[in-house]
């Protein structure tokens, strides 16, 4: 006479080999997205240690035939990347710097102040997002010419700064909005300032959200083409996105040559994304409130 585990176990056995399909469907669907997006980079890799000829061969080869590094020196040596490069950092993160800088204390104004047409203001502020950036080179290009700018970073700066502060003015608004109020006035009955508290109490409580703020400003100035070729002209100015579209020419394309600055060119941001990604997270959390 067969012996059945009583009518609870029997249960509690069903529910365990019900999580344990869910959790192993869970981390297949999580192994093909992670495939899914490494994919793109592993094929870039392998394709920039190709020889040019097997680059462009019949049938294609996913393991390399013969290992080659030539495309990695090429970058660096037949063309003025390093200045590329050079250009990039300063321009993004310059922009990155005033634009969090700005914001923060844009945000904090709009979160600590009572004014009139307050709200009104932080949607006109957020509106100008909706403006798609082709609309507007013109009037820019037009300015930057008058004002003698046009072909510099500064110029550049200029641009960015003022696409990337509506965001990180609404950005920074939540995150103060996070921050209890009592904490600023128990600051100022303590004899700080409005500054003082802002730069003593404000900031490092929303260093995570800081952090958020900065990488979103730097990633949109570094990868960035568009904005880069209209206004500027000469290989002085010229940034690594703009350098990268320059190895498609018009009868060859140098894939080897254009995976290897594309890795190159993308290295700074993923190993910002990475060390911050810790704060990214935590910032991104905080400043989820509404008012």
């Amino acid at each position: 006479m067969p012996i059945y585990p009583p009518c609870g176990d029997r249960v509690d056995w069903r529910s365990r080999v019900k999580m344990r399909r869910k959790q192993s469907l869970l981390v297949l669907g999580l192994i093909l997205v992670s495939v899914m997006a490494l994919f793109p980079f592993a094929w870039m890799f392998l394709t920039s240690i190709k020889t040019e000829y097997e680059a462009i061969s019949l049938p294609i080869t996913w393991i390399p035939r013969q290992i080659s590094l030539r495309s990695y020196i090429d970058i660096w040596l037949d063309s003025p990347f390093a200045l590329y490069f050079m250009n990039s950092m300063v321009i993004s993160s310059t922009t990155a710097i005033i634009s969090t800088f700005i914001g923060a204390l844009a945000g904090y104004g709009f979160s600590r102040f009572r004014f009139r047409a307050r709200k009104f203001l932080v949607g006109l502020v957020l509106s100008t997002q909706m403006l798609s950036g082709v609309l507007i080179i013109g009037p820019y290009f037009r300015v930057m010419s008058s004002l003698g700018l046009y072909n510099t970073r500064t110029c550049l700066i200029i641009a960015f700064t003022t696409i990337a502060l509506p965001f990180c003015i609404w950005m920074t608004k939540g995150f103060f909005d996070s921050i209890p109020k009592e904490i600023d006035e128990a600051a100022m009955m303590d004899g700080c300032t409005r500054w003082k508290t802002f730069l003593y109490t404000g900031l490092p409580l929303v260093v995570p959200g800081m952090v958020a703020t900065f990488l979103f400003a730097f990633l949109l100035a570094w990868q960035d083409l568009l904005w880069t070729m209209s206004l500027t002209s000469t290989e002085s100015t010229r940034t690594v996105t703009m350098a990268m579209a320059f190895f498609v020419g018009e009868f060859r394309i140098k894939w080897p040559t254009l995976m290897a600055s594309t890795l190159v060119g993308s290295a700074p941001s993923i190993i910002m994304y990475a060390c911050l990604q810790r704060f990214l997270v935590a910032g991104f959390t905080a400043g989820a409130v509404k008012e």
